[in-house]
């Protein structure tokens, strides 16, 4: 082998030795990169440190199996110091804002807890803002709607007019009523009336022992009427105005939590399927004048459970 052609491979072999030590310096910046960005990331969200958990109820509430694994999350961890409910929500089910009141109050019995209402926090939702320690609103936001209902479509009527009956065969007259397809009788209406009026008194019980109201202050607000924030802190329905800010501030200075702790955004995902299946429904509930239904179905991505139901919306009562 020439002189020239040896030069040639020891230069070659140089070279590739120089390429693959390049390489894996590249290698390890760039890993440490991706390291740096996450942790800065992290930090900036609040993971791997102490913070303070956003929790969100907005829309129709069902008591969202996702909703409540978050709310145990953020009582379980021992990087949350405290927790911001944010609430802009109609309402909902009684049992499903029941169930998400009832975590709350388990998340508050550990760490601070503040409510910061936006459009409204009405009827089921004003019952999970019950459950924490302070309730924060806007001036315009829309509160209280304290009463239950259930409503259910008759269409014996239209069945009479077109010929069509539907037969039953019953254990006992009250199974299974009302059913809509036939007059509800006056041993059926009072039947229904006993379970509304059976949740209307647990959830007046509730606004009375969690807001320290009285008698006479309670039969102010008891009525399903909303009102706004303003008029929602004169009746001690809520605490103080302000936004997210007054209440991390009221956290830091009154329960003690660290100041400028990161917030972290604990939130359910969000499903589109259930969307179009609840628009259809609610257009039906509108063309059937069950507002409220349809309400209901415009705040959820999955059909409202059967039951009683604490939701308040514009157009049809409460």
């Amino acid at each position: 082998m020439s002189t020239s052609a040896a030069d040639y491979l020891v230069d070659r072999r140089r070279l590739r030795r120089q390429v693959g030590f390049w390489r894996i310096v590249a290698f390890v910046v760039a890993a440490l990169a991706i390291v740096a960005l996450g942790v800065r990331f992290s930090a900036s969200m609040g993971f791997g440190g102490k913070h303070i958990a956003r929790l969100t109820l907005s829309g129709f509430i069902a008591g969202n199996d996702q909703t409540l694994k978050l709310i145990r999350e953020a009582r379980d961890s021992p990087d949350v110091a405290a927790a911001l409910v944010r609430i802009d929500s109609p309402g909902g089910t009684t049992e499903g804002s029941e169930e998400v009141y009832d975590e709350l109050r388990r998340l508050a019995a550990k760490k601070p807890v503040a409510a910061v209402v936006g459009g409204m926090a009405a009827s089921g939702a004003y019952i999970a803002a019950l459950a924490t320690d302070r309730i924060f609103v806007r001036g315009n936001s829309i509160v209280g709607s304290i009463g239950v209902l259930v409503e259910y479509p008759n269409v014996s009527g239209l069945m009479d007019k077109v010929g069509i009956k539907l037969e039953s065969i019953k254990s006992s007259p009250l199974k299974a009523a009302p059913n809509g397809f036939e007059p509800t009788s006056e041993e059926a209406r009072a039947a229904m009336a006993s379970l509304i009026a059976d949740s209307f008194d647990w959830f007046k019980a509730l606004v009375k022992d969690r807001r320290g109201l009285s008698d006479d202050e309670l039969a102010k607000v008891d009525d399903g009427r909303v009102f706004t924030g303003r008029q929602g802190l004169t009746l001690k329905l809520v605490d103080a105005m302000g936004g997210e800010g007054e209440a991390i501030a009221w956290l830091e200075k009154d329960r003690g939590v660290t100041k400028n702790l990161p917030v972290r955004d604990y939130r359910p995902d969000a499903g589109w399927a259930g969307f179009k299946l609840s628009s259809l429904g609610a257009a039906a509930a509108d063309l059937a004048g069950l507002p409220s239904l349809a309400e209901a179905l415009r705040y959820t991505d999955q059909p409202p459970v059967d039951g009683l139901v604490s939701i308040w919306q514009l157009s049809g009562g409460t």
